[in-house]
């Protein structure tokens, strides 16, 4: 890929982080759910320094112009206390805003995880694969806090209504 594909690239990136970010903020704004609120301030924060990283790598390749050697941020565990608990099933039922929000935030992760995934394949050099591949990882576990959210409250509502066979 040569430099301008790369810039044209991060552009994208980080539109999409900014339509995440601003996707994330919304939910935190108008749910009634405490807990929904902090996953999804949790993620906003999360798409703002995924932006500021991009932002940064963006700004070093005008002036050095080859992805530079990058330091990619550790990925930290943000999410594990905050999802899957009982107060999160008592708060939100599956036909709900917020189940809707989710749902929603599934496919934008989907899509990011996909994006990401295409432009490391698509790199010429090994920084800018492995920056695409540390973003779609990132977003892998984005997407799988929000499965998880989904599945059991689907699941609740199956166990709820008695729609399980047996």
């Amino acid at each position: 890929m040569d430099t301008n594909k790369s810039l044209e690239i991060l552009k994208m990136a980080i539109l999409m982080e900014r339509k995440g970010h601003a996707f994330y903020s919304q939910v935190a704004k108008t749910t009634q759910s405490k807990v929904v609120k902090d996953i999804f301030e949790t993620m906003a924060k999360e798409e703002v320094m995924h932006e500021k990283f991009l932002s940064e790598t963006f700004k070093n390749i005008i002036k050095e112009n080859p992805v530079y050697q990058l330091e990619l941020p550790k990925q930290e565990d943000v999410f594990t206390p905050l999802i899957l608990t009982e107060e999160l099933k008592k708060e939100i039922s599956a036909s709900s805003y917020e189940a809707a929000a989710i749902s929603a935030a599934i496919d934008m992760e989907n899509n990011a995880i996909k994006v990401y995934a295409e432009f490391a394949e698509k790199a010429s050099t090994e920084e800018e694969k492995k920056l695409f591949t540390w973003l779609s990882n990132w977003e892998k576990t984005h997407h799988q806090v929000l499965f998880d959210i989904d599945k059991e409250l689907r699941e609740s509502v199956w166990y709820d209504n008695q729609f399980w066979p047996f």
